[in-house]
């Protein structure tokens, strides 16, 4: 017996699109992160990139449980004396809601040259239409898929 490695010849990708209406911010974002990483596929290995894109429609739509809303909070840093800025969840879905999604996938992906590579193959869009739809089994195919 020998081991099975995943050679870079191997990797099919694929075209992925997740509805966010309805759904809690954390897990969109854990159903997100399998897809991205490849770990729905066979061929899965820790050190490759063998995920698929995702594209994420109605990032408006998603939402946060309980008291989160209000509670939850954004921070960022300019490097200035004084530049720290902090804004709610309700503000942030509000004004950037494809931000909240990239910073709950950001979180869950790893933190290296991988991790940013599987990250550029998220599309987010506020609305419920998207610019990718022949790379979709929906757009290439027809109404099947």
């Amino acid at each position: 017996m020998k081991t099975y490695s995943t050679r870079g010849s191997e990797i099919k990708r694929e075209w992925h699109v997740v509805d966010a209406a309805g759904k809690p911010v954390g897990r969109l974002a854990t159903e997100i992160v399998h897809l991205l990483r490849g770990k729905h596929k066979p061929i899965y290995s820790r050190h490759l990139d063998t995920g698929d894109f995702v594209i994420v429609v109605n990032a408006e739509k998603a939402h946060v449980t309980g008291s989160k809303g209000k509670k939850k909070v954004y921070y960022r840093y300019s490097g200035y004396p004084g530049g720290i800025r902090a804004e709610t969840f309700e503000r942030m879905i509000e004004t950037h809601p494809a931000k909240v999604i990239e910073h709950a996938v950001r979180g869950m992906l790893p933190k290296n040259v991988l991790g940013r590579a599987m990250f550029r193959k998220l599309k987010i869009y506020e609305g419920p239409s998207h610019p990718h739809q022949a790379q979709t089994r929906e757009g290439s195919k027809g109404e099947e898929g």
